[in-house]
């Protein structure tokens, strides 16, 4: 009897072990780093992955390069910069992510060696599996630079004598771009496409904390400020309406749907981001991929 009783509690105690060890292989961190030029720039492009990321418990900073101190119709400087960062952090809180902020004035952000070596810096102190950034054919040269600036950290990131005062990361991450418009020299591919249809709302929560911009500037230089609802409810419907819009399903992502998502789920699908991978960093397989991106099924 007492035989019996003690194998049985063996057999029990392997089994919880195992469980455990199942979930902690599930639960691997996942740690994404994503980098705009200005406060609002990632959110616009990986808000929706990001909440999807914090939500399973991996690891989202958002870093933008510049403070946004010119971004507005009314005010600028030191008291808009302040007004970014807030809502900034106030659209972290929103999603359960980090965000920094760094003190390059707006429109001025250049390529140089000083702004390279903060991109390598926070991505190795980050560990980062993912890097995102914008492609460098864009129409403001903020954009275009920050892409410039992570391409060139994309290798370097693992080299030991490049800023040799913090330890170089042991494997190179993937490095992905925002999808864009842009054409010319070569539009943007649809590599990996993410489903964000029953979580729009959420985003568009985080986006909703950059008023100056989403409520504010950017109506503004689309001359569409007077349509801009004053309830803030009414303004958030708004908000969504366009964000859906935006990151609506065109033929050539469907495609990408298909492949990650199968056809019948596929055609469910109404809200996207999307991202191409960059020649440079890691080149993944498919494998590779679903185990970055484990909302895709």
């Amino acid at each position: 009897m007492k035989k019996h009783i003690f194998l049985f509690v063996l057999i029990f105690v392997q089994n919880v072990i195992m469980a455990q060890d199942k979930a902690v292989m599930n639960k691997a961190e996942i740690r994404i780093i994503v980098f705009g030029a200005h406060p609002d720039d990632c959110d616009l492009g990986a808000g929706g992955i990001a909440s999807i990321y914090a939500s399973l418990g991996h690891k989202v900073k958002f870093v933008s390069l510049t403070n946004g101190d010119k971004g507005h119709q009314e005010i600028g400087g030191g008291e808009l910069a302040k007004l970014r960062l807030k809502e900034a952090k106030e659209a972290a809180r929103r999603w359960g992510i980090e965000y920094d902020v760094l003190d390059n004035h707006d429109g001025e952000l250049l390529p140089t060696l000083e702004n390279r070596m903060s991109v390598i810096r926070l991505i190795r102190e980050w560990n980062a599996d993912i890097v995102i950034a914008p492609r460098t054919n864009d129409y403001h040269p903020d954009h275009r630079n920050t892409g410039v600036l992570v391409q060139d950290a994309a290798y370097l990131v693992i080299v030991p004598n490049i800023l040799s005062s913090v330890p170089p990361l042991t494997k190179n991450p993937v490095f992905l771009y925002f999808r864009d418009r842009f054409q010319r020299p070569n539009p943007f591919r649809p590599d990996i496409a993410v489903d964000i249809t029953t979580i729009m709302a959420k985003k568009v929560d985080g986006l909703d904390a950059h008023v100056s911009q989403f409520y504010e500037w950017l109506p503004w230089t689309a001359q569409d400020l007077d349509n801009v609802p004053k309830d803030k409810v009414e303004r958030k419907k708004w908000l969504l309406t366009a964000m859906e819009k935006r990151s609506a399903v065109t033929p050539e992502i469907k495609i990408s749907l298909d492949k990650w998502y199968g056809k019948e789920l596929a055609d469910k699908i109404k809200q996207v981001e999307v991202f191409e991978i960059c020649e440079y960093g890691k080149q993944p397989t498919t494998d590779e991929i679903k185990k970055l991106f484990p909302m895709l099924p």
